[in-house]
């Protein structure tokens, strides 16, 4: 039997009615939903004739009908409308996909409280991103008049969405061209090399072309940018107040107020000297004059996704450096742990969480 373009117009409109309601699809629901001019009774007759290929079900005693699995599948391969994510849907996402990155933040901010609260010595931890990030996918989709959302995918998984509004209409085929031109050459490129392509493409592309190609490709290098600045949390500054070097507000104010302010604290040192896991800068070894007369200890700790991270305590130069670095080993072995396998240390290698 043949599926005619009626058939498959009921068919849909069962399985879509289906889909929304959970309740048998009776003949005269489809005869207003499926925009067919002909009879109930007619429609009945479609419904008979898919329930014979095996196209729908009738359940027990009921008069409407529910697709089968073939229908299903039927329904699904050739039947099935392309749904367009609004930007409401789209902002759902990609909160769950930065939850993992939310709550490394959380994580790191927190264990740098913990630290700091235990060793009296202001703490900073910084979670550096991946030396290379590019964008793996532009996903575009059209909007409202003269507007659209591009969708940007890094190869770090982060998704980041913008509405981008254009003079004049904006066709699919456009969209769609767009789309292509993007994938094709603005994937797998640091932020270097997508402003080097971009200014490349500028000499030989249409004005208006250009510029729409200009507002995503801005957009792209605006999110690697993001993804590869560091995020700094400091904590507990007001315990150098603790320490006699400190009693003085006018030699505790400069580390303070370096410790405090963000933009100075990004400065501070994270490099491990010759890839070990821990390093200590004592005085002058410091080659920011802040921190000229203090000592900094600082461990690293794997992330996942190519990230590394750095906490580290700052003090007077007479800190106890065996208990802080103990601790501070503790806290990076517990942070790799956590991130790479979600769990503890058990806390039995070398006695470092005893007091």
């Amino acid at each position: 039997m043949e599926l005619t373009d009626r058939k498959k117009r009921v068919l849909r409109a069962i399985v879509e009615t289906y889909i929304n309601t959970a309740e048998p699809v009776g003949s005269k629901a489809i005869a207003q939903l499926a925009g067919l001019d002909v009879s109930a009774a007619t429609i009945r007759n479609e419904m008979a004739d898919l329930t014979e290929m095996g196209l729908l079900e009738q359940p027990h005693t009921s008069a409407g009908r529910v697709p089968s699995a073939a229908g299903y599948r039927l329904y699904v391969n050739e039947l099935m409308g392309q749904h367009q994510l609004t930007l409401q849907e789209t902002e759902r996402i990609n909160r769950a996909l930065n939850l993992k990155m939310e709550e490394l933040d959380r994580v790191i901010d927190q264990a740098g409280k913990v630290l700091s609260q235990i060793s009296d010595y202001p703490v900073f931890s910084i979670a550096a991103g991946p030396e290379r990030v590019t964008v793996k996918r532009y996903d575009l989709l059209m909007g409202e008049k003269g507007a659209f959302i591009v969708v940007v995918m890094t190869d770090t998984s982060v998704v980041k969405n913008k509405i981008i509004r254009v003079p004049g209409e904006l066709s699919e085929t456009q969209l769609q061209l767009l789309s292509a031109v993007l994938n094709s050459s603005f994937v797998g490129l640091e932020l270097a090399e997508m402003l080097e392509a971009l200014e490349k493409m500028e000499a030989h592309s249409a004005p208006g072309a250009f510029e729409m190609i200009s507002l995503v490709v801005d957009f792209a290098m605006e999110i690697l940018e993001e993804q590869s600045r560091k995020t700094v949390h400091t904590a507990g500054i007001t315990h150098l107040l603790e320490h006699p070097e400190y009693h003085s507000l006018d030699k505790a104010k400069p580390l303070m107020t370096y410790l405090s302010e963000e933009s100075e604290a990004s400065k501070l040192p994270v490099a491990l000297d010759g890839g070990r896991n821990m390093n200590i800068l004592i005085g002058p070894e410091n080659v920011n004059e802040a921190l000229k007369d203090t000592s900094v200890v600082m461990a690293s700790y794997d992330i996942g996704d190519n990230m590394r991270g750095v906490i580290g305590v700052v003090g007077p130069t007479r800190m106890d450096y065996a208990k802080v670095t103990a601790r501070l080993s503790y806290f990076a072995d517990s942070l790799t742990r956590m991130f790479g396998k979600g769990e503890l240390p058990s806390g039995d290698g070398d006695g470092q969480a005893q007091e």
